[in-house]
């Protein structure tokens, strides 16, 4: 698959009630436990299937983009968008965190942006045309050096990282996680 018609596809949407299904089917398909980007760890299964609890959650996300909203005490703001392939605007690639700083956890583990791309999406280019896309909304928010982190053995994540021009910093053991491979994105650069 040419890489650039992909690019060229993919978009980053604000999560919406109407795509409720659409984020079930999407977030289910990644089995039990956590997803890399969606944002769910708060939240059980069983709340993202009720509707109104569902809807809450969308809304709860949405105010974390804005700085004006004060979060939990292990929060940062970030703002959470759902990949979409514009031929199917309503089935939705996967999901994607752009943390707006790092605290210690982020730093050590999680890095700027988190991604997941559901399984039968992967593998076409899509987690590297998201991270791109996620790059320009933190330029936009005058981010100018960004860290991304990967698991050691997820190679198809490094490489979507070194795409998106990130030079990895090292790689660290860590007591809850495993071994991170931590990139360092220079957006300054062209």
């Amino acid at each position: 698959m040419d890489q650039d018609s992909v690019v060229s596809r993919i978009r980053l949407i604000q999560p919406t009630v109407q795509l409720h299904e659409e984020f079930l089917e999407c977030a289910f398909e990644f089995g039990e436990g956590h997803r890399d980007g969606f944002a769910t760890d708060s939240v059980s299964d069983a709340a993202l299937q009720d509707r109104e609890q569902f809807s809450a959650w969308v809304a709860t996300r949405a105010s974390y983009a804005d700085e004006g909203t004060d979060l939990p005490p292990d929060r940062v703001h970030d703002t959470l968008s759902w990949i979409v392939d514009e031929r199917e605007p309503t089935r939705i690639l996967g999901s994607i965190s752009l943390r707006h700083r790092l605290n210690d956890f982020l730093l050590a583990v999680g890095g700027h942006i988190g991604y997941g791309v559901r399984p039968s999406a992967r593998r076409q280019g899509v987690a590297t045309a998201a991270l791109k896309l996620s790059l320009e909304q933190a330029r936009s928010l005058g981010l100018q050096r960004l860290l991304v982190t990967c698991q050691q053995d997820n190679t198809g994540s490094a490489r979507t990282i070194e795409r998106n021009g990130g030079v990895l910093e090292d790689v660290r053991e860590t007591p809850d996680h495993g071994t991170i491979r931590r990139y360092w994105v220079d957006l300054t650069r062209d």
